[in-house]
Protein backbone atom coordinates (compact mmCIF):
# COMPACT_ATOMS: atom_id res chain seq x y z
CA UNK A 1 0.00 0.00 0.00
CA UNK A 2 1.38 3.39 -1.02
CA UNK A 3 0.92 5.80 1.89
CA UNK A 4 2.09 9.40 1.68
CA UNK A 5 -0.32 11.18 3.98
CA UNK A 6 -0.70 9.16 7.21
CA UNK A 7 1.82 8.09 9.82
CA UNK A 8 1.22 4.34 9.75
CA UNK A 9 3.60 1.65 10.93
CA UNK A 10 5.18 -0.03 7.90
CA UNK A 11 4.49 -3.44 9.36
CA UNK A 12 0.77 -2.71 9.32
CA UNK A 13 1.00 -1.52 5.72
CA UNK A 14 2.74 -4.75 4.77
CA UNK A 15 0.05 -6.81 6.50
CA UNK A 16 -2.58 -4.77 4.69
CA UNK A 17 -1.01 -5.56 1.31
CA UNK A 18 -0.99 -9.26 2.17
CA UNK A 19 -4.60 -9.19 3.34
CA UNK A 20 -5.76 -7.38 0.22
CA UNK A 21 -3.98 -9.83 -2.07
CA UNK A 22 -5.58 -12.74 -0.25
CA UNK A 23 -9.05 -11.22 -0.84
CA UNK A 24 -8.63 -10.92 -4.59
CA UNK A 25 -10.98 -13.77 -5.54
CA UNK A 26 -13.68 -12.47 -3.19
CA UNK A 27 -13.35 -9.00 -4.69
CA UNK A 28 -13.87 -10.44 -8.17
CA UNK A 29 -17.10 -12.12 -7.01
CA UNK A 30 -18.33 -8.85 -5.46
CA UNK A 31 -17.72 -7.06 -8.77
CA UNK A 32 -19.80 -9.59 -10.71
CA UNK A 33 -22.71 -9.27 -8.28
CA UNK A 34 -22.52 -5.47 -8.40
CA UNK A 35 -22.59 -5.50 -12.20
CA UNK A 36 -25.65 -7.77 -12.23
CA UNK A 37 -27.51 -5.69 -9.66
CA UNK A 38 -26.53 -2.47 -11.37
CA UNK A 39 -28.13 -3.71 -14.58
CA UNK A 40 -31.25 -4.75 -12.65
CA UNK A 41 -31.60 -1.27 -11.17
CA UNK A 42 -31.04 0.43 -14.53
CA UNK A 43 -33.72 -1.76 -16.12
CA UNK A 44 -36.20 -0.69 -13.40
CA UNK A 45 -35.38 2.97 -14.03
CA UNK A 46 -35.94 2.56 -17.77
CA UNK A 47 -39.07 0.42 -17.50
CA UNK A 48 -40.72 2.87 -15.13
CA UNK A 49 -39.81 5.92 -17.25
CA UNK A 50 -37.84 7.85 -14.67
CA UNK A 51 -37.72 11.42 -15.98
CA UNK A 52 -36.32 14.74 -14.91
CA UNK A 53 -39.72 15.64 -13.49
CA UNK A 54 -39.41 12.65 -11.11
CA UNK A 55 -36.44 14.37 -9.49
CA UNK A 56 -38.58 17.30 -8.38
CA UNK A 57 -40.33 17.37 -5.05
CA UNK A 58 -43.76 18.42 -3.85
CA UNK A 59 -45.08 20.24 -0.80
CA UNK A 60 -48.28 20.21 1.20
CA UNK A 61 -50.43 17.11 0.81
CA UNK A 62 -48.30 15.65 -1.96
CA UNK A 63 -51.18 14.71 -4.25
CA UNK A 64 -50.03 13.52 -7.66
CA UNK A 65 -46.34 13.31 -6.70
CA UNK A 66 -45.01 11.58 -9.81
CA UNK A 67 -41.51 11.24 -8.39
CA UNK A 68 -42.68 9.62 -5.16
CA UNK A 69 -44.94 7.20 -7.04
CA UNK A 70 -42.23 6.31 -9.55
CA UNK A 71 -39.73 5.62 -6.79
CA UNK A 72 -42.19 3.10 -5.33
CA UNK A 73 -42.40 1.36 -8.70
CA UNK A 74 -38.60 1.29 -9.16
CA UNK A 75 -38.04 -0.24 -5.74
CA UNK A 76 -40.84 -2.76 -6.25
CA UNK A 77 -39.51 -3.97 -9.59
CA UNK A 78 -35.90 -4.13 -8.44
CA UNK A 79 -36.70 -6.09 -5.30
CA UNK A 80 -39.26 -8.38 -6.96
CA UNK A 81 -42.40 -6.99 -5.27
CA UNK A 82 -45.85 -5.99 -6.47
CA UNK A 83 -45.60 -2.60 -4.79
CA UNK A 84 -43.44 -0.58 -2.44
CA UNK A 85 -43.68 2.22 0.10
CA UNK A 86 -40.52 4.36 -0.02
CA UNK A 87 -40.63 7.48 2.13
CA UNK A 88 -38.19 9.98 3.57
CA UNK A 89 -40.56 10.20 6.55
CA UNK A 90 -39.40 6.83 7.86
CA UNK A 91 -36.98 8.06 10.51
CA UNK A 92 -34.95 4.82 10.52
CA UNK A 93 -35.15 1.12 9.77
CA UNK A 94 -36.85 0.37 13.08
CA UNK A 95 -39.61 2.85 12.22
CA UNK A 96 -40.19 1.12 8.88
CA UNK A 97 -40.23 -2.29 10.59
CA UNK A 98 -42.62 -1.01 13.26
CA UNK A 99 -44.93 0.41 10.58
CA UNK A 100 -45.00 -2.94 8.78
CA UNK A 101 -45.66 -4.92 11.95
CA UNK A 102 -48.45 -2.63 13.16
CA UNK A 103 -49.79 -2.46 9.62
CA UNK A 104 -50.48 -6.18 9.21
CA UNK A 105 -50.99 -7.44 12.79
CA UNK A 106 -54.22 -7.21 14.78
CA UNK A 107 -55.29 -8.13 18.31
CA UNK A 108 -55.08 -11.87 18.83
CA UNK A 109 -52.65 -12.40 15.95
CA UNK A 110 -49.46 -14.30 16.64
CA UNK A 111 -46.03 -12.96 15.65
CA UNK A 112 -43.20 -15.51 15.54
CA UNK A 113 -39.57 -14.42 15.28
CA UNK A 114 -37.80 -17.45 13.79
CA UNK A 115 -34.27 -16.08 14.05
CA UNK A 116 -34.25 -15.78 17.83
CA UNK A 117 -34.42 -12.54 19.72
CA UNK A 118 -34.77 -9.55 17.38
CA UNK A 119 -32.51 -6.52 17.23
CA UNK A 120 -32.41 -4.43 20.40
CA UNK A 121 -34.47 -1.49 19.11
CA UNK A 122 -37.40 -3.76 18.21
CA UNK A 123 -37.76 -5.23 21.69
CA UNK A 124 -39.80 -2.28 22.95
CA UNK A 125 -41.80 -2.09 19.71
CA UNK A 126 -42.88 -5.70 20.21
CA UNK A 127 -43.22 -5.40 23.99
CA UNK A 128 -40.64 -7.89 25.23
CA UNK A 129 -38.69 -5.19 27.09
CA UNK A 130 -39.91 -2.18 29.08
CA UNK A 131 -43.52 -3.37 28.95
CA UNK A 132 -44.98 -0.26 30.52
CA UNK A 133 -48.17 0.20 28.52
CA UNK A 134 -46.63 2.60 26.01
CA UNK A 135 -48.43 1.05 23.05
CA UNK A 136 -46.32 -1.92 21.98
CA UNK A 137 -47.67 -4.76 19.87
CA UNK A 138 -48.19 -6.81 23.03
CA UNK A 139 -50.13 -3.90 24.58
CA UNK A 140 -52.47 -4.07 21.58
CA UNK A 141 -53.08 -7.77 22.04
CA UNK A 142 -50.56 -9.28 19.63
CA UNK A 143 -49.08 -12.57 20.86
CA UNK A 144 -45.31 -12.83 20.53
CA UNK A 145 -43.28 -16.03 20.41
CA UNK A 146 -39.87 -16.86 19.06
CA UNK A 147 -37.93 -19.80 17.70
CA UNK A 148 -34.32 -19.70 18.81
CA UNK A 149 -31.57 -20.65 16.44
CA UNK A 150 -29.79 -23.95 16.91
CA UNK A 151 -26.41 -24.07 18.64
CA UNK A 152 -24.60 -23.69 15.31
CA UNK A 153 -26.57 -20.53 14.50
CA UNK A 154 -28.81 -22.13 11.87
CA UNK A 155 -32.63 -22.03 11.84
CA UNK A 156 -34.62 -24.71 13.66
CA UNK A 157 -36.82 -25.78 10.75
CA UNK A 158 -38.79 -28.37 12.69
CA UNK A 159 -39.81 -25.81 15.28
CA UNK A 160 -40.53 -23.21 12.58
CA UNK A 161 -42.94 -25.66 10.95
CA UNK A 162 -44.75 -26.21 14.26
CA UNK A 163 -45.00 -22.55 15.22
CA UNK A 164 -46.01 -21.37 11.74
CA UNK A 165 -49.23 -23.37 11.88
CA UNK A 166 -50.87 -20.82 14.19
CA UNK A 167 -48.90 -17.71 13.18
CA UNK A 168 -50.09 -14.60 11.37
CA UNK A 169 -46.55 -13.30 10.75
CA UNK A 170 -43.25 -15.13 10.54
CA UNK A 171 -40.47 -12.62 11.17
CA UNK A 172 -36.94 -13.11 9.82
CA UNK A 173 -33.97 -10.92 10.69
CA UNK A 174 -31.51 -11.35 7.84
CA UNK A 175 -28.52 -9.73 9.51
CA UNK A 176 -26.86 -10.80 12.73
CA UNK A 177 -27.65 -7.71 14.81
CA UNK A 178 -25.57 -7.54 17.99
CA UNK A 179 -24.89 -11.27 17.95
CA UNK A 180 -22.24 -13.51 16.47
CA UNK A 181 -24.63 -15.85 14.67
CA UNK A 182 -24.35 -16.12 10.88
CA UNK A 183 -26.32 -13.72 8.73
CA UNK A 184 -28.87 -15.44 6.50
CA UNK A 185 -28.20 -16.02 2.82
CA UNK A 186 -31.05 -16.03 0.31
CA UNK A 187 -31.01 -19.84 0.08
CA UNK A 188 -31.59 -20.09 3.83
CA UNK A 189 -34.38 -17.52 3.70
CA UNK A 190 -35.99 -19.50 0.89
CA UNK A 191 -35.95 -22.66 3.00
CA UNK A 192 -37.53 -20.80 5.95
CA UNK A 193 -40.24 -19.43 3.65
CA UNK A 194 -41.01 -22.86 2.20
CA UNK A 195 -41.07 -24.43 5.66
CA UNK A 196 -43.46 -21.80 7.02
CA UNK A 197 -45.74 -21.79 3.97
CA UNK A 198 -45.94 -25.60 3.95
CA UNK A 199 -47.30 -25.40 7.49
CA UNK A 200 -49.60 -22.44 6.86
CA UNK A 201 -50.12 -21.15 3.33
CA UNK A 202 -51.67 -17.92 4.63
CA UNK A 203 -48.82 -16.94 6.94
CA UNK A 204 -47.13 -13.62 6.13
CA UNK A 205 -43.36 -13.90 5.92
CA UNK A 206 -41.70 -10.58 6.77
CA UNK A 207 -37.95 -10.03 6.40
CA UNK A 208 -35.85 -7.36 8.04
CA UNK A 209 -33.61 -6.84 5.00
CA UNK A 210 -31.31 -4.23 6.57
CA UNK A 211 -27.66 -4.54 5.49
CA UNK A 212 -28.52 -7.27 2.95
CA UNK A 213 -29.74 -5.39 -0.12
CA UNK A 214 -27.63 -5.99 -3.26
CA UNK A 215 -25.21 -8.31 -1.46
CA UNK A 216 -26.53 -11.23 -3.52
CA UNK A 217 -28.19 -11.36 -6.92
CA UNK A 218 -31.59 -12.22 -5.44
CA UNK A 219 -33.66 -10.61 -2.69
CA UNK A 220 -36.05 -12.28 -0.20
CA UNK A 221 -39.14 -11.39 -2.27
CA UNK A 222 -37.67 -13.42 -5.13
CA UNK A 223 -37.85 -16.57 -3.00
CA UNK A 224 -41.36 -16.16 -1.62
CA UNK A 225 -41.20 -13.64 1.23
CA UNK A 226 -44.25 -11.36 1.43
CA UNK A 227 -42.66 -8.17 2.80
CA UNK A 228 -39.14 -6.83 3.08
CA UNK A 229 -38.15 -3.74 5.01
CA UNK A 230 -35.01 -1.63 5.17
CA UNK A 231 -33.39 1.75 5.73
CA UNK A 232 -32.24 4.24 3.10
CA UNK A 233 -29.19 5.26 5.13
CA UNK A 234 -27.98 1.69 4.74
CA UNK A 235 -27.45 -0.20 1.48
CA UNK A 236 -30.25 1.04 -0.83
CA UNK A 237 -29.55 4.73 -0.19
CA UNK A 238 -26.11 4.42 -1.75
CA UNK A 239 -24.59 6.92 0.69
CA UNK A 240 -26.64 9.70 -0.92
CA UNK A 241 -30.12 9.42 0.61
CA UNK A 242 -30.04 11.48 3.80
CA UNK A 243 -32.96 9.76 5.53
CA UNK A 244 -35.84 7.36 4.93
CA UNK A 245 -36.80 3.74 4.60
CA UNK A 246 -38.80 1.34 2.48
CA UNK A 247 -41.28 -1.53 2.64
CA UNK A 248 -41.74 -3.70 -0.46
CA UNK A 249 -43.81 -6.76 -1.26
CA UNK A 250 -47.41 -7.78 -1.86
CA UNK A 251 -49.71 -4.93 -2.88
CA UNK A 252 -52.47 -5.62 -0.34
CA UNK A 253 -49.96 -5.65 2.51
CA UNK A 254 -48.25 -2.48 1.29
CA UNK A 255 -51.66 -0.78 1.35
CA UNK A 256 -52.12 -1.74 5.01
CA UNK A 257 -48.64 -0.44 5.83
CA UNK A 258 -49.36 2.84 4.03
CA UNK A 259 -52.58 3.28 6.01
CA UNK A 260 -50.54 2.81 9.17
CA UNK A 261 -47.87 5.32 8.09
CA UNK A 262 -50.34 8.07 7.12
CA UNK A 263 -54.00 7.36 7.87
CA UNK A 264 -56.73 4.97 6.81
CA UNK A 265 -58.31 5.99 3.52
CA UNK A 266 -55.37 8.11 2.38
CA UNK A 267 -52.44 5.69 2.53
CA UNK A 268 -49.96 6.17 -0.32
CA UNK A 269 -51.88 9.02 -1.94
CA UNK A 270 -50.55 11.65 0.46
CA UNK A 271 -47.17 12.67 1.75
CA UNK A 272 -45.10 15.31 0.00
CA UNK A 273 -41.57 14.44 -1.04
CA UNK A 274 -40.07 17.91 -0.46
CA UNK A 275 -36.58 17.81 -2.02
CA UNK A 276 -35.84 14.11 -1.38
CA UNK A 277 -36.77 12.44 -4.69
CA UNK A 278 -33.50 13.18 -6.46
CA UNK A 279 -31.29 11.88 -3.67
CA UNK A 280 -33.40 8.73 -3.21
CA UNK A 281 -33.28 7.94 -6.93
CA UNK A 282 -29.59 8.76 -7.33
CA UNK A 283 -28.68 6.84 -4.19
CA UNK A 284 -30.62 3.77 -5.31
CA UNK A 285 -28.96 3.95 -8.73
CA UNK A 286 -25.52 4.05 -7.10
CA UNK A 287 -26.30 1.46 -4.43
CA UNK A 288 -25.01 -1.74 -6.11
CA UNK A 289 -21.54 -0.26 -6.58
CA UNK A 290 -21.50 1.32 -3.13
CA UNK A 291 -22.46 -2.04 -1.61
CA UNK A 292 -19.54 -3.56 -3.53
CA UNK A 293 -17.19 -1.09 -1.83
CA UNK A 294 -18.68 -1.92 1.57
CA UNK A 295 -18.27 -5.65 0.93
CA UNK A 296 -14.64 -5.20 -0.08
CA UNK A 297 -14.01 -3.15 3.05
CA UNK A 298 -15.68 -5.83 5.18
CA UNK A 299 -13.73 -8.73 3.67
CA UNK A 300 -10.45 -6.80 3.90
CA UNK A 301 -11.10 -5.89 7.53
CA UNK A 302 -11.72 -9.52 8.46
CA UNK A 303 -8.58 -10.79 6.73
CA UNK A 304 -6.44 -7.95 8.09
CA UNK A 305 -7.60 -8.50 11.67
CA UNK A 306 -7.26 -12.26 11.33
CA UNK A 307 -3.62 -11.66 10.47
CA UNK A 308 -3.36 -9.56 13.63
CA UNK A 309 -4.60 -12.55 15.64
CA UNK A 310 -8.27 -11.71 16.13
CA UNK A 311 -11.31 -13.84 15.36
CA UNK A 312 -13.88 -12.42 12.95
CA UNK A 313 -17.47 -13.25 12.04
CA UNK A 314 -17.79 -14.10 9.23
CA UNK A 315 -14.30 -15.35 8.57
CA UNK A 316 -12.68 -13.56 5.66
CA UNK A 317 -13.04 -16.55 3.34
CA UNK A 318 -16.77 -17.02 3.96
CA UNK A 319 -19.55 -16.00 1.59
CA UNK A 320 -21.02 -12.59 2.38
CA UNK A 321 -24.76 -12.26 3.03
CA UNK A 322 -24.67 -8.72 4.41
CA UNK A 323 -22.14 -5.89 4.71
CA UNK A 324 -21.39 -6.38 8.43
CA UNK A 325 -18.21 -7.77 9.92
CA UNK A 326 -17.93 -8.61 13.61
CA UNK A 327 -14.42 -8.39 15.02
CA UNK A 328 -13.97 -10.03 18.40
CA UNK A 329 -11.73 -7.61 20.32
CA UNK A 330 -12.00 -9.40 23.67
CA UNK A 331 -12.20 -6.54 26.17
CA UNK A 332 -13.63 -3.06 26.57
CA UNK A 333 -10.29 -1.29 26.22
CA UNK A 334 -9.52 -2.80 22.83
CA UNK A 335 -13.10 -2.33 21.67
CA UNK A 336 -13.02 1.35 22.58
CA UNK A 337 -9.64 1.89 20.91
CA UNK A 338 -10.84 0.15 17.75
CA UNK A 339 -13.88 2.43 17.46
CA UNK A 340 -11.78 5.50 18.18
CA UNK A 341 -9.38 4.47 15.41
CA UNK A 342 -12.24 4.08 12.93
CA UNK A 343 -13.39 7.58 13.88
CA UNK A 344 -9.91 8.95 13.18
CA UNK A 345 -10.18 7.58 9.65
CA UNK A 346 -13.52 9.27 8.97
CA UNK A 347 -14.00 12.19 6.57
CA UNK A 348 -16.34 13.99 8.99
CA UNK A 349 -15.64 14.58 12.71
CA UNK A 350 -12.37 12.66 12.58
CA UNK A 351 -11.24 14.66 15.61
CA UNK A 352 -14.11 13.41 17.79
CA UNK A 353 -13.42 10.73 20.40
CA UNK A 354 -16.24 8.15 20.65
CA UNK A 355 -17.35 7.13 24.13
CA UNK A 356 -20.01 4.67 25.24
CA UNK A 357 -23.39 6.16 26.19
CA UNK A 358 -26.99 5.18 26.86
CA UNK A 359 -28.48 5.28 23.37
CA UNK A 360 -32.30 5.26 23.11
CA UNK A 361 -33.71 1.80 22.42
CA UNK A 362 -30.75 -0.21 23.69
CA UNK A 363 -30.39 -2.09 26.97
CA UNK A 364 -26.61 -1.59 27.25
CA UNK A 365 -24.32 1.36 26.76
CA UNK A 366 -23.25 1.61 23.11
CA UNK A 367 -20.10 3.03 21.57
CA UNK A 368 -20.37 4.22 18.01
CA UNK A 369 -17.80 5.49 15.53
CA UNK A 370 -19.62 7.22 12.70
CA UNK A 371 -17.82 10.12 11.06
CA UNK A 372 -20.29 10.23 8.20
CA UNK A 373 -21.82 12.76 5.82
CA UNK A 374 -25.23 11.51 6.98
CA UNK A 375 -25.55 11.04 10.72
CA UNK A 376 -25.80 7.35 11.59
CA UNK A 377 -25.46 6.18 7.99
CA UNK A 378 -24.07 2.68 8.30
CA UNK A 379 -23.43 2.34 4.57
CA UNK A 380 -20.62 4.78 5.31
CA UNK A 381 -17.70 3.36 7.28
CA UNK A 382 -18.81 2.98 10.87
CA UNK A 383 -18.36 0.72 13.86
CA UNK A 384 -20.53 0.25 16.89
CA UNK A 385 -20.97 -2.15 19.77
CA UNK A 386 -22.77 -2.59 23.05
CA UNK A 387 -20.41 -2.54 26.01
CA UNK A 388 -20.95 -6.15 27.03
CA UNK A 389 -19.56 -9.58 26.35
CA UNK A 390 -18.12 -10.68 23.96
CA UNK A 391 -16.76 -7.15 23.32
CA UNK A 392 -17.05 -7.44 19.56
CA UNK A 393 -17.16 -4.48 17.20
CA UNK A 394 -19.71 -4.52 14.40
CA UNK A 395 -18.07 -2.87 11.39
CA UNK A 396 -20.03 -1.87 8.31
CA UNK A 397 -19.94 0.36 5.31
CA UNK A 398 -17.34 2.09 3.22
CA UNK A 399 -18.77 4.09 0.32
CA UNK A 400 -15.35 3.93 -1.35
CA UNK A 401 -13.07 0.97 -0.83
CA UNK A 402 -9.75 2.88 -0.63
CA UNK A 403 -10.99 5.09 2.22
CA UNK A 404 -12.72 2.15 3.90
CA UNK A 405 -9.49 0.17 3.83
CA UNK A 406 -7.54 3.09 5.23
CA UNK A 407 -10.03 3.52 8.07
CA UNK A 408 -9.59 -0.13 9.04
CA UNK A 409 -5.79 0.23 9.03
CA UNK A 410 -6.03 3.36 11.21
CA UNK A 411 -8.12 1.42 13.72
CA UNK A 412 -5.25 -1.05 14.07
CA UNK A 413 -2.80 1.83 14.36
CA UNK A 414 -4.81 3.14 17.32
CA UNK A 415 -4.58 -0.26 19.02
CA UNK A 416 -0.84 -0.37 18.32
CA UNK A 417 -0.21 3.15 19.61
CA UNK A 418 -2.01 2.29 22.86
CA UNK A 419 0.05 -0.87 23.32
CA UNK A 420 -2.98 -3.12 22.96
CA UNK A 421 -1.61 -5.28 20.13
CA UNK A 422 1.75 -6.59 19.10
CA UNK A 423 2.21 -7.12 15.40
CA UNK A 424 4.67 -9.94 15.90
CA UNK A 425 2.57 -11.96 18.36
CA UNK A 426 -1.00 -11.12 17.37
CA UNK A 427 -3.43 -9.84 19.96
Amino acid sequence: MNNSFFDIDKRLLSLADEAEAECRDLFADFAKIAEYNGQKVLKAFIDNRVSESCLKGTTGYGYGDIGRDTIDKVFAQTFGGEDALVRHTFVNGTHALSTALFGVLRAGDKLISVTGKPYDTLEEVIGIRNTNGSGSLVDFGVIYRQVDLLSDGTPDYDEIFKKAQTAKVIYIQRSRGYSLRPSLCIDTIERIVKTAKSANENVIVMVDNCYGEFVEKSEPLDVGADLIIGSLIKNPGGGIASTGGYIAGKADLIEKCADRLTCIGMGKEVGCSLDKNREILLGFFMAPQVVESALKTSAFACRFYEKLGFKTFPESCEKRTDIIASILLGDEQKLTAFCQGIQKGSPVDSFAVPEAWDMPGYDSKVIMAAGAFTMGASIELSADAPIREPFAAWLQGGITYPTGKLGVILSAMELLNKGLISINSGN
